[in-house]
C-alpha cells in the first residue's frame, strides 16, 4: 500500500507534464495554421461567410486561355457598396490581358513591344474594376456592369454575384502548363479583404439554354477571400445609443467612439462651410467629413424601447449618417437579441431572420425597402431612416430589468458598432419609495377606520 501512494504523485506528475506537452502542441499548431492561412477570418454572426471568386477555363487558344471569372459574395450581411469592388493579382509568368468583356482593367502597362495587336493590360499585377451599367452591350458579360456593387447574400443572392469574362496570351495552353496567378487582392471598396492563394477544384459544370446540354470548364480553380474589421480600420465605423420609455435618461454613444479627431477635421452641422460648392463631393480616397460629435463616428443607430403592451412590446429604431460626403445605398443593420425569434411586424424596414448557428434564432438584419429607404443620404435634414419593431414576448424570459431589451451587438453594413457600457443602460426605475407609501397610505386608512368604528 505504501509503495503504491507513494507511486501515485509521480504518476500525477508525469500525466500533468503529457497534458501540457499535448496542450503546447496544440497551441503551436493553431498558431502555425494562423500564420500560414492568412485567409482565415471568423465573425461569430457570420460564421461561414466569405468571397469566393471561381476561373473556369472555356477554351484554349494559340498563346493562353479565355475564361470566366465569376465573383460571389457568401457573406450574409456584409455587402460591396459603391463605387465597388476592384480584384487584383499578380501573374506566374509574363502573361497579358489580350481582351476582357464586362470588366476592365484600370491600366494599360507598358506595351510598347507589341506591334500590331495592342493588348488590353500589359501589367505584371493588373487591378480590375466593373463596368458602369450604361455599358456598350458588346462590351457586357453575364452578371456584369453593376459598378461593382454587390448585395450580400443575405439581402438578395440574385444580386451577389458578379462576373467577367478575361482573354490571356503568353500563357500555358494546357492543363499542365497553365500556371495560376498568385498575391490576389480584394478591395471592397475599402480594405479589410485577405484572398488565399488559388486551389484547382473540380470542373464547374454548365447547362444549356435549353437544359438539355451540360458543358464543362477545361479547368477550374477557386480562390476564397474573408473580411476582417482589424484590416479595414483601427476604429468602430459606427455606434449605437440607446433610450426607453421608462426613463427620460438617453445615453449616448461613448465618447470618441470612432476615434478622437481634432476639431479641424469635422465640421458643425450649422457651419457656413456647408453651403460651399463641391464640399459634398467624394474624394477619390474616401476621406469622410464628418459632422462635430463626441462620438465622432459616421453613423449612429438608436435602440429606443417605446411601449410595453401585456403580450407584445415595441422597439424605434434609428440610423443617422454624420458623414457629408458619403451616401449608404443598400445598407444593412443586423441585431442580436434574443427576442428576435418572435418577431411580430417590422415597420418601413425589410427584415430577414439570420441563423449562423442553426439552433439558436436570435439574429436578424434590417434592410431598406426599395426605391423608398434603402438609400441612406448624407448628413444633413434628410440624413436619417427609421422604423419601429414589434415583437411577441416570451413569458419565460421577457423583462425589462437589467438592460435586457436593449441589443447584445450591432452590426452597420457589416461593421460592428460599438454598444455604451452595460453599467450605463437605463433601468426601471427602484419602487421601493412608492411601495413604502403604498403600505404607509393603507396603514394610516386602517387606523382611520379602527377609530372611526371605536
Amino acid at each position: 500500500m505504501f509503495r503504491e501512494n507513494s507511486a501515485n504523485p509521480i504518476q500525477r506528475m508525469l500525466q500533468q507534464s503529457h497534458s501540457f506537452m499535448e496542450l503546447k502542441f496544440i497551441f503551436l499548431a493553431v498558431l502555425c495554421c494562423t500564420i500560414i492561412a492568412p485567409a482565415a477570418a471568423y465573425d461569430p454572426l457570420d460564421p461561414n461567410g466569405n468571397v469566393s471568386i471561381r476561373w473556369d477555363v472555356m477554351s484554349w487558344t494559340t498563346d493562353g486561355y479565355v475564361a470566366a471569372v465569376t465573383i460571389n459574395n457568401l457573406q450574409l450581411f456584409r455587402h460591396f457598396m459603391s463605387p465597388g469592388w476592384t480584384l487584383g493579382w499578380t501573374w506566374a509568368k509574363k502573361e497579358i490581358i489580350w481582351s476582357m468583356l464586362g470588366a476592365q482593367a484600370t491600366e494599360q502597362g507598358d506595351c510598347s513591344k507589341f506591334k500590331i495587336n495592342i493588348p488590353h493590360s500589359c501589367k505584371r499585377n493588373p487591378t480590375v474594376v466593373d463596368l458602369l451599367p450604361d455599358a456598350p452591350f458588346n462590351q457586357q458579360f453575364t452578371n456584369c456592369c453593376k459598378g461593382g456593387v454587390l448585395a450580400s447574400w443575405g439581402e438578395d443572392p440574385s444580386a451577389s454575384v458578379a462576373a467577367f469574362q478575361i482573354s490571356v496570351g503568353l500563357s500555358g495552353t494546357s492543363n499542365k502548363t497553365l500556371k495560376m496567378p498568385k498575391n490576389y487582392t480584394l478591395l471592397g471598396p475599402g480594405p479589410g479583404y485577405t484572398c488565399g492563394p488559388g486551389k484547382v477544384v473540380p470542373s464547374s459544370h454548365f447547362l444549356s439554354a435549353d437544359g438539355r446540354r451540360k458543358a464543362q470548364a477545361l479547368m477550374t480553380w477557386n480562390v476564397t477571400c474573408t473580411y476582417s474589421k482589424f484590416l479595414a480600420s483601427k476604429n468602430p465605423s459606427c455606434c449605437v445609443s440607446l433610450s426607453s420609455f421608462y426613463s427620460t435618461k438617453i445615453i449616448p454613444c461613448p465618447a470618441c467612439a470612432c476615434g478622437c479627431q481634432s476639431n479641424s477635421t469635422c465640421i458643425m452641422s450649422n457651419s457656413t462651410l456647408l453651403q460651399k460648392p463641391g464640399i459634398n463631393t467624394p474624394r477619390k480616397d474616401n476621406a469622410p467629413l464628418l459632422q462635430c460629435t463626441k462620438h465622432m463616428c459616421p453613423v449612429r443607430i438608436h435602440w429606443h424601447l417605446k411601449l410595453n403592451y401585456e403580450a407584445y412590446w415595441r422597439v424605434k429604431i434609428a440610423i443617422t449618417n454624420f458623414n457629408f460626403r458619403r451616401n449608404y445605398s443598400q445598407w444593412t443593420l443586423v441585431v442580436q437579441h434574443p427576442n428576435l425569434n418572435n418577431v411580430t411586424q417590422v415597420f418601413s424596414f425589410n427584415y430577414k431572420s439570420l441563423l449562423p448557428y442553426q439552433s439558436i434564432n436570435d439574429t436578424g438584419m434590417f434592410y431598406g425597402m426599395k426605391f423608398y429607404n434603402d438609400y441612406l443620404m448624407e448628413a444633413g435634414p434628410y440624413g436619417n431612416v427609421q422604423s419601429e419593431l414589434l415583437m411577441q414576448k416570451d413569458k419565460s424570459t421577457f423583462t425589462l430589468r437589467q438592460g435586457w431589451g436593449f441589443p447584445r451587438r450591432v452590426y452597420f453594413n457589416g461593421d460592428e458598432c460599438m454598444l455604451p457600457p452595460p453599467d450605463q443602460y437605463p433601468f426601471l426605475p427602484n419602487s421601493a419609495r412608492l411601495y413604502t407609501f403604498g403600505t404607509s397610505k393603507v396603514t394610516v386608512y386602517a387606523l382611520l377606520i379602527m377609530w372611526w368604528m371605536w
